[in-house]
């Protein structure tokens, strides 16, 4: 799925805000470098206020940048060729209240170009994969956030985009539907599609990306491979055991080691990856029986707390 021309180049991309009387000066995205190779699904990630959505509008047109280049499909922004290409759901979608999540659908399927019975068979089409099809006619007025997020997604996926760029799609998401996006976006990549994920759950970023960027007051901080990223050393093993000694506890909790309940279990933490072998060696000739050990590296939240915090 992968080729020389990256689907969305970044070069040093700057975006500078006039604000106030005085027209004061605000940098909100400071020399921006990234790619996006297709057929990826690639996490877009930073604290509030880091310039992730500022970026996200350069790259679909809706702001000019300041400074810097950047391209999609090898076009330079804004290109209404490669914006033809581009399926885009907002942060926060504004579906008219009085229409329906069909009609939203179908009227952003029209702007695309599609007409008649293909376009209403691939809104509700759209509508099902995202699960709002049984609301499908109900004002827009009615729906959770959730469910209006559903029904931008289903928009954005609707004229079977090459590339998906997805600002913050599970706001609003119970578990439930944060795992149905999951799903659905896995789907679209092996579908060949190319997924440029913006979001604060960290855990779907580390779960379902294959490589991150990652913001800080409008600046890179992390890029690159998870897998590179977070697969440094071990950062504790977790070693659960049961009928654990008391003078054995007694005598690790003496030396450091963490000591701790787990359900019925007993939990041990041995920072490093060293030592724990010694560890386990003697809880296993003082009788204890060993139910789990489990090496712990460093995961993508605690990068972003040492990082981008």
């Amino acid at each position: 799925m992968a080729s020389e021309r990256p689907v969305i180049a970044v070069e040093g991309l700057k975006k500078t805000f006039l604000q106030g009387f005085f027209r004061r000066r605000v940098e909100a995205v400071k020399g921006v470098s990234f790619e996006v190779r297709a057929g990826e699904i690639f996490g877009f990630i930073g604290p509030n206020g880091s310039g992730k959505t500022t970026v996200i509008k350069m790259l679909t047109g809706l702001i000019a940048p300041t400074g810097g280049v950047a391209t999609l499909f090898g076009e330079p922004v804004p290109s209404a060729r490669a914006r033809a290409r581009i399926g885009f759901s907002p942060e926060n979608p504004y579906i008219y209240p009085y229409i329906t999540p069909r009609e939203f659908v179908e009227m952003c399927g029209a702007l695309s170009g599609l007409r008649g019975r293909e376009l209403r068979d691939l809104a509700m089409s759209s509508l099902e994969r995202t699960g709002v099809a049984y609301a499908a006619d109900r004002p827009a007025r009615a729906l959770s956030k959730g469910m209006q997020q559903r029904t931008s997604i289903a928009a954005a996926i609707l004229h079977d985009p090459e590339l998906l760029i997805l600002d913050e799609p599970m706001s609003g998401l119970d578990p439930v539907g944060r795992k149905e996006i999951r799903d659905l976006i896995l789907e679209e990549q092996a579908r060949g599609r190319t997924v440029f994920l913006s979001t604060h759950i960290l855990a779907d970023v580390e779960s379902i990306c294959e490589r991150v960027t990652v913001l800080k007051r409008g600046e890179v901080v992390i890029s690159g491979a998870l897998r590179d990223l977070l697969g440094g050393e071990v950062h504790h093993t977790e070693i659960v055991v049961d009928a654990l000694a008391p003078e054995v506890r007694a005598a690790l909790v003496a030396e450091g080691v963490s000591v701790s309940a787990r359900g019925v279990h007993t939990l041990i933490e041995v920072v490093g990856g060293r030592g724990a072998g010694e560890v386990l060696r003697r809880v296993v000739e003082a009788g204890a029986e060993v139910v789990a050990v489990q090496q712990k590296r460093e995961s993508l939240e605690e990068l972003f707390m040492r990082r981008a915090i």
